[in-house]
C-alpha cells in the first residue's frame, strides 16, 4: 500500500493534490480541521470540499485534527509509518493580514505546524518525498526595489532587465519586511530546506506566486482573483489597496502546481527550492484582471479604491520558473488567464449564487 498524506486538503491546493493521487490509484489521507472559516468567515469555509472529497474518493481518509497536536500528527503517521510516500504540506495561516491580528496562531501554525510534520517524517517515514506550499511572501518587499514603470494597466520592468523574465530564488530574504506571515513562512520554508540538508529528507520548498484554480474558496484577505470573480457574479463590491489598481501577479492554475510537485516527487531534489508560478505566461495586473471578470460576466464590477496599500505588498511579482525547468523539463504551464478565469467562474457560480440568493 501506498499513502499520500496531504495537510489543508479541503484547501485550493490540498483538494487538488487529493483528486491527483486519488485518480493515479493511492490511497489518501487527508488532514484539514477546518480553520479557514475562522480565518475568514463562515463565506469561505471550506466543509463543502471536505464532503465532495469523501464522496468522489472512495480511498480518501479524512482527519479534522490540527497540524499543531504533536501527539496526534505523530499518532497519524506512527498508523500509516513508511507506506507514506509523499506528504504534501498545504495546510496554513494564508493572509498576510490576517496575520497581524493574531502573531501567535499564525506563526504556530504555519512554523510549529511545520516543524512538527518534518519531524514526524524523520522519525515516522524517513523515505517519503516531503513538499511544502511556501510563497513569494518569503522575499517581503524587495521586489519593489526593482526599477518598474507605469503602463496604462500595470506597473511593468523594463524588457532588457535581468528581472525581466520573473523573480529567481537568488533574491534576498534579508533587509526587508515581509509581513509577520511573511517571517512564519520564510521560517517554515527554512526549516523545510534544513530538514532536507541536515537530515537527508527528501524535501523541497515551493515559493508560489498567486495559486488559484476553480477550488479556491476566495475571501477578502485572501485570494484575490476567485474573490474578484465572485464579487463580480455576485454584484459584491471590491476594493483596490493602492498602487492604482496596476500591481501585478502570476497566477498558476492548481493543476500546474500539482503536476510541478508530482514531477519533484517522482525524482526529488533533498533540499532544494523553486519559485513557481505562471510566469510570463500567465499574469495580470488587478485592472486587466478586472477587465477579464467583466468581459466573462457582462456587467461592470462595483468597485472602491483606497490608495494605501497592504503592508509589504507587491508592486510586481512575476515568477522565474526556470530553475524548475531546467530540473524537470517535462513540465509547462497548460493553463492561461482566460482559462483559468473562466473555469473559476463556471464551476462556482452556482455555489456563489446560492449563498446570496441568486437565480
Amino acid at each position: 500500500m501506498s499513502i499520500v498524506l496531504v495537510t489543508g486538503a479541503c484547501g485550493l491546493i490540498g483538494s487538488e493534490s487529493v483528486a491527483h493521487y486519488a485518480a493515479q490509484g493511492y490511497d489518501v489521507i487527508g488532514i484539514d480541521n477546518g480553520l479557514r472559516s475562522t480565518f475568514f468567515g463562515e463565506e469561505a469555509s471550506t466543509d463543502w470540499m471536505r464532503e465532495t472529497l469523501k464522496r468522489r474518493h472512495p480511498r480518501y481518509r479524512h482527519f479534522s485534527i490540527d497540524i499543531r497536536d504533536r501527539s496526534e500528527i505523530e499518532r497519524i503517521f506512527g498508523s500509516f509509518g513508511r507506506d507514506i510516500v509523499l506528504i504534501i504540506h498545504a495546510a496554513a495561516q494564508p493572509s498576510h493580514d490576517w496575520a497581524a491580528q493574531d502573531p501567535f496562531t499564525d506563526f504556530s501554525i504555519n512554523a510549529n505546524g511545520t516543524l512538527t510534520l518534518l519531524d514526524s517524517t524523520r522519525k515516522l517515514c524517513p523515505e517519503a518525498v516531503f513538499i511544502f506550499t511556501s510563497t513569494n511572501k518569503v522575499y517581503g518587499d524587495t521586489p519593489n526595489r526593482l526599477p518598474l514603470v507605469e503602463l496604462d494597466s500595470r506597473w511593468e520592468i523594463e524588457s532588457d532587465h535581468p528581472a525581466y523574465q520573473g523573480i529567481d530564488e537568488t533574491m534576498s530574504l534579508d533587509a526587508t519586511t515581509h509581513s509577520l506571515f511573511g517571517v512564519s513562512k520564510a521560517a517554515a520554508d527554512l526549516l523545510v530546506q534544513e530538514y532536507g540538508r541536515y537530515f537527508g529528507l527528501k524535501t523541497g520548498c515551493f515559493r508560489g506566486g498567486c495559486l488559484t484554480g476553480p477550488n479556491h474558496a476566495g475571501a477578502v484577505l485572501h485570494g484575490f482573483l476567485s474573490y474578484l470573480l465572485k464579487c463580480a457574479a455576485t454584484g459584491a463590491s471590491y476594493t483596490i489597496f493602492g498602487y492604482k489598481g496596476k500591481q501585478v501577479r502570476d497566477n498558476i492554475h492548481s493543476a500546474d502546481l500539482i503536476a510541478a510537485f508530482d514531477a519533484f516527487f517522482r525524482h526529488p531534489r533533498p533540499g532544494e527550492v523553486y519559485n513557481i508560478g505562471g510566469g510570463r505566461e500567465c499574469n495580470c495586473s488587478v485592472l486587466e484582471a478586472i477587465a477579464l471578470c467583466e468581459e466573462l460576466v457582462s456587467t461592470r464590477l462595483k468597485y472602491t479604491y483606497v490608495d494605501i496599500p497592504r503592508r509589504a505588498d507587491h508592486m510586481w511579482y512575476i515568477s522565474n520558473v526556470d530553475k524548475f525547468r531546467s530540473h524537470y523539463p517535462g513540465w509547462r504551464i497548460r493553463y492561461g488567464m482566460k482559462h483559468l478565469v473562466g473555469e473559476i467562474y463556471e464551476r462556482n457560480l452556482t455555489r456563489w449564487s446560492s449563498t446570496v440568493g441568486l437565480g
